[in-house]
């Protein structure tokens, strides 16, 4: 029998067939999945919301575990006085965000209309407009396979970084050595956000960075600022069939700046003496524009072509239809190269590239 094109399952749309596909739908099936693969010696890739992955139009020669496990639950008061939350690894993330909102908590407030799954938020450490997971997430309960025991880790222990978590670190031949069962979450009871870190969206809110504004307008505000670049999943939006920002906005040495134009927006950055540069403007001003696209993958007409970079973003490359792998990998090779060849820095993909490469 045929299994389903992994293009189903990720929002970028490619991806070709997995040789088992396992569909799991609470704890206990996740991890008899799990197990059962690495008995049999299995290569193991997992799928929550698909967001974070460009798969190869060969498919996978392994088990494709798609998790589906759904649930948010306030659990209760903590001891300082903020609300757990918990939520099933495969429960949608912003749906999840949404839920807590209604249930009068606040703190994920801006990171709101990212798409994809609650387990694989604190893998990334996913962020936007100043937030992190890292800022609110209490522990996270996992799978370890080299052990087959469920453990938990609390946030402090998680190693977080920009982008980075241990979770993502500890790797068995290229998956995840601790699968992510459920995620839980130190939120404040209260009707305001949590303080909004990101100048641009203080802005948008008539508030100072630093100040905190109603938690249910940041969330509004959130969505329309990421739909308006193409990073809300639209089915009828072909800016949104991506993952998101492809490259990390870069670290380097803060005597870097002085190499670049004037102006080059940068930011501070956790290590000292390093700075955070802006990935989309570095593409920008390489000469990749939006909607730039490769002769005979998308041209100048985007509409018509298979691939290009998004024509509200420039960190976004998307599927204009029937793109494959090798079309959208194109896109980005011809970006790090020229980012590269303008101002000598280095851009990393953020998504997984799974059976293919840069």
């Amino acid at each position: 029998m045929n299994t389903p094109l992994l293009s189903q399952m990720t929002t970028t749309g490619v991806g070709g067939p997995a040789r088992t596909l396992v569909r799991a739908a609470t704890e206990e099936e996740i991890v008899a999945a799990v197990a059962g693969a690495d008995s049999r010696g299995d290569k193991l890739l997992i799928i929550g919301g698909g967001s974070n992955l460009v798969i190869d139009d060969a498919g996978y020669d392994g088990t494709v575990l798609h998790i589906e496990s759904r649930g948010v639950e306030i659990a209760g008061e903590l001891g300082d006085g903020r609300i757990r939350v918990d939520i099933a690894a495969g429960h949608p993330w912003d749906d999840a965000v949404a839920q807590t909102l209604a249930a009068g908590l606040s703190g994920l407030e801006a990171l709101s209309g990212i798409p994809g799954s609650a387990g694989a938020t604190p893998v990334q450490n996913v962020g936007a407009y100043g937030a992190e997971v890292a800022h609110s997430l209490l522990e996270v309960r996992v799978f370890e396979r080299s052990t087959g025991r469920t453990t938990h880790f609390g946030s402090a222990g998680l190693g977080f970084g920009y982008r980075d978590s241990l979770l993502k670190r500890t790797t068995v031949e290229g998956s995840p050595e601790y699968v992510v069962l459920s995620v839980s979450f130190a939120l404040e009871r209260r009707a305001d956000s949590a303080p909004v870190r990101y100048k641009e969206l203080a802005n948008s809110l008539g508030v100072e960075a630093g100040e905190r504004a109603d938690a249910a307008a940041v969330r509004t505000k959130v969505l329309a600022l990421r739909a308006s670049k193409g990073m809300v999943f639209d089915p009828a939006d072909r800016d949104t069939y991506s993952t998101g920002s492809f490259f990390t906005n870069p670290i380097v040495d803060a005597s870097v700046l002085e190499s670049l134009p004037e102006g080059a927006p940068n930011f501070p950055a956790a290590e000292p003496g390093k700075i955070k540069l802006s990935a989309a403007w570095l593409i920008d001003r390489a000469g990749f524009g939006k909607g730039y696209g490769l002769p005979g993958i998308a041209g100048e007409d985007v509409a018509g072509g298979r691939a290009s970079l998004s024509t509200k973003h420039t960190l976004a490359i998307t599927n204009r239809g029937g793109a494959g792998s090798d079309d959208i990998l194109a896109i980005a090779r011809a970006v790090r190269a020229g980012v590269k060849e303008r101002f000598g820095i280095e851009l990393h993909n953020e998504p997984l590239l799974i059976g293919c490469s840069l």
